[in-house]
């Protein structure tokens, strides 16, 4: 898979970052984890990696009114897959693999509709991370006047919750005014370029396929469950690793700092989030009064207990279906219907 200016920039900050924020304190940072409770670290990791499979049920429901009630097996190896993909590749393609091997597992599921099905997947991530990250902040022991970067927190929530809701916006004036988007889109896009106008309209038609579970309350209101449940498991596997370096915090600083880590995550990175995902952790145990060297140890033990399993997992799925980086980097090539725009 080539290296495009994007991925250059991210393996950059992620550098620069690591540089940053680890310059001064490497020693401070290999005392403390030298002297961290490894049976900790090893339920932390077991934890975090329960998250994959609870997402691949999320997705099934998701997924129901396209195709029924896949079997959670070829959806939890694709969403291993896609979470190695993008621990070891640049420019995030995991979101593509996932809807790639599901796709080539399940051929009833279509490209575009299963990658748009994750679409709706990352929103409900973004709601309940929001509304977890708000109600850390309800917490006496939450520091009243936190501010990351001269920004109060309070406002990053409601700067989320903004964009959370354009987002939704979108996608459900897809599902019940599809026709109103789809010529909007096309004349918007023509006016630019009438070759692609059309193609904007052919690639929204069958992406609003993987949508449908936006039409069902009852689906929604399942989809929003295991999504709590997930965020809560990932917030708890925080918390073991907070345990295995003897941090004083609260349980619901982890739902406020998964919250910034999922915001800096955004942000172009390195393969593996490495950078982003240490000086989000950082920003965040610091509010809670940890000291540089403490939330340092515990944002790099934890990416790093977190990142080999999963990334393990997904590569021994890749090889048992006999994948390689051509299928991933080729794929919408050999999937007429996820044609995009491009």
């Amino acid at each position: 898979m080539r290296l495009d200016w994007r991925g250059a920039l991210g393996i950059a900050l992620s550098a620069f970052l690591l540089w940053y924020i680890l310059h001064g304190h490497v020693g401070e940072v290999w005392a403390v984890l030298s002297g961290s409770n490894p049976l900790l670290w090893v339920l932390s990791a077991a934890t975090a990696t329960m998250i994959f499979p609870l997402r691949a049920r999320r997705w099934q429901a998701i997924l129901a009114p396209l195709a029924g009630r896949i079997p959670v097996g070829p959806l939890w190896r694709a969403t291993a897959i896609g979470m190695m993909v993008n621990n070891v590749l640049p420019l995030r393609p995991g979101e593509f693999a996932r809807a790639f091997v599901i796709s080539r597992e399940r051929p009833e599921v279509k490209f575009s509709a299963a990658f748009a099905s994750l679409a709706v997947d990352r929103l409900f991530d973004g709601v309940v991370v929001l509304l977890l990250m708000v109600g850390a902040t309800l917490d006496p022991r939450f520091p009243a006047d936190a501010q990351i970067s001269g920004v109060s927190a309070d406002r990053i929530a409601i700067s989320a919750g903004l964009f959370l809701g354009a987002v939704a916006v979108g996608l459900y004036a897809l599902v019940f005014f599809p026709e109103f988007v789809f010529r909007l889109a096309e004349r918007s896009v023509g006016l630019l370029s009438p070759r692609f106008g059309g193609k904007v309209r052919a690639f929204l038609e069958s992406f609003t396929g993987g949508l449908g579970v936006l039409r069902s309350p009852r689906l929604a209101a399942e989809v929003f469950v295991w999504a709590l449940l997930h965020w809560l498991v990932n917030a708890l596997a925080f918390y073991v690793g907070f345990l295995a370096l003897d941090i004083d915090a609260p349980f619901t600083s982890t739902l406020f700092i998964q919250g910034l880590i999922v915001v800096g995550v955004a942000l172009p990175s390195a393969p593996g989030f490495f950078g982003v995902f240490e000086a989000a952790a950082k920003l965040g145990l610091v509010l809670y009064g940890a000291s540089d060297a403490l939330a340092l140890s515990w944002g790099i033990g934890f990416h790093i207990v977190s990142f080999v399993p999963i990334t393990v997992i997904g590569a021994w799925y890749f090889s048992r279906l006999h994948l390689h980086v051509s299928d991933i980097a080729g794929g919408a090539k050999a999937h007429p219907d996820a044609a995009g725009p491009g």
